[in-house]
C-alpha cells in the first residue's frame, strides 16, 4: 500500500476507533483491572483525540482522514453536546454546596469562610476531622445554624433539620471506625427533603489496574439503602470517587438523576479531569452543577442548584 493511503487508512481507523470507544464504552470489559470503569472515568476527554487526529489529517493531505473525524465529533456532541451547550434554567428552590474539603487542609477556615459565601442552603463536607470540625462550627454557625456530623462527613443546614441518622455503607472487612455516610431530613419549600452526604471508598490505579472494588461494593449498599427509602424527594451529595458514567456506580446512579448541565470537573484541584463529587436527585431536579475555585483541599466545591418538584 503507498504511503497515502496508508495514511488514510490509519487516520480513518482513528477517527472510527474513537467514535467506537465513546459510543460502546459499555462493552469494554471490567473484568480484568476494571478497565471499563477506567475508560468512563476520564470518557469526556477522549474527545480530545479529535483535533490531533485532525491536525495529522491536515499534515497528511488526507481528505478521507478529516471525514473521518467528524464521526467522533459527532458522537461526542450526541453523549456531551447538552452538558456543554444547554442552558439551565435561572429559577430554582435550593442551592447546595458539595466538597471534599481534606483532612489535611492547611487552612480549614478560609476553606469554610468560601463554602459560607456561597449563600447555599446546604453545605456538604467530607473528610472532616475532629480537629477541624470546632473551625466549620464556628465559621458556618450563624449562616447555617443547624448541623448533623457522622463520623468524617458533615452537612450544615440553614433550614431546619431532622431525623439525623447514620448510613452504614462500610464495605465488607472495613472497621466500624469507618464512618462515612448520614442521612437528615431538611424542611424544604413545599415540605421535607431527604439528604444523604456520603464519602464512597478512594479508587487506585496501579499495576494491576484501576482499583474500584471496595468503593463499588459501597456503592451497591447505598444504593439499595436508596431503594428502600420511602422519601419522595431525595438528595445524594457527596464524594463518590467517581463519575455518573462509571458502571461501578450503576447501583446506585441508575437509581438517581444526574444534572443535565454542566461538567463541573472537580478533581484534582489544580487541573481538575474529572468529577467526582456529585450532587444527584431523586423526586427533585438538579438542574445544574458548577465547579467553585479551589480551597485549601485536593478537590475543587461544587454548587448544585435544585428545583423541589
Amino acid at each position: 500500500m503507498r504511503g497515502g493511503r496508508s495514511w488514510d487508512a490509519w487516520l480513518v481507523a482513528g477517527g472510527f476507533g474513537v467514535a467506537g470507544l465513546l459510543a460502546l464504552h459499555s462493552a469494554v470489559p471490567n473484568g480484568v483491572g476494571r478497565l471499563g470503569s477506567l475508560l468512563e472515568t476520564f470518557l469526556p476527554w477522549l474527545g480530545a483525540a479529535v483535533p490531533l487526529l485532525g491536525c495529522l489529517a491536515v499534515l497528511k493531505r488526507s481528505v478521507a482522514g478529516l471525514l473521518a473525524c467528524l464521526v467522533p465529533v459527532a458522537v461526542w456532541l450526541w453523549m456531551f453536546g447538552g452538558l456543554w451547550f444547554s442552558s439551565p434554567p435561572g429559577s430554582y428552590d435550593l442551592a447546595v454546596v458539595q466538597h471534599n474539603v481534606a483532612d489535611d487542609n492547611t487552612d480549614p477556615a478560609g476553606t469554610a469562610r468560601a463554602l459560607g459565601a456561597t449563600r447555599a442552603d446546604l453545605v456538604a463536607v467530607q473528610e472532616l476531622t475532629p480537629a477541624r470540625r470546632p473551625v466549620f462550627e464556628d465559621v458556618l454557625g450563624a449562616s447555617h445554624p443547624h448541623r448533623a456530623v457522622h463520623g468524617t462527613v458533615g452537612l450544615w443546614s440553614a433550614r431546619p433539620l431532622s431525623d439525623v441518622r447514620p448510613v452504614d455503607i462500610r464495605p465488607e472487612g472495613f472497621p466500624e471506625s469507618w464512618q462515612r455516610g448520614l442521612r437528615a431530613t431538611v424542611s424544604a419549600p413545599g415540605g421535607k427533603l431527604a439528604v444523604y452526604v456520603v464519602h464512597l471508598p478512594s479508587v487506585r490505579l496501579g499495576p494491576t489496574g484501576f482499583a474500584s472494588a471496595a468503593r463499588d461494593e459501597s456503592a451497591a449498599l447505598l444504593g439499595a439503602r436508596i431503594a428502600a427509602d420511602p422519601a419522595g424527594r431525595l438528595l445524594v451529595v457527596g464524594d463518590l470517587n467517581g463519575t455518573v458514567q462509571d458502571r461501578g456506580l450503576g447501583p446506585l446512579t441508575s437509581r438517581l438523576e444526574a444534572p443535565p448541565s454542566g461538567f463541573a470537573f472537580s478533581w484534582p484541584a489544580a487541573l481538575p479531569v474529572a468529577r467526582i463529587d456529585q450532587v444527584l436527585g431523586r423526586g427533585v431536579e438538579v438542574t445544574e452543577v458548577s465547579a467553585l475555585d479551589a480551597t485549601g483541599s485536593d478537590h475543587r466545591p461544587v454548587l448544585g442548584r435544585v428545583l423541589l418538584r
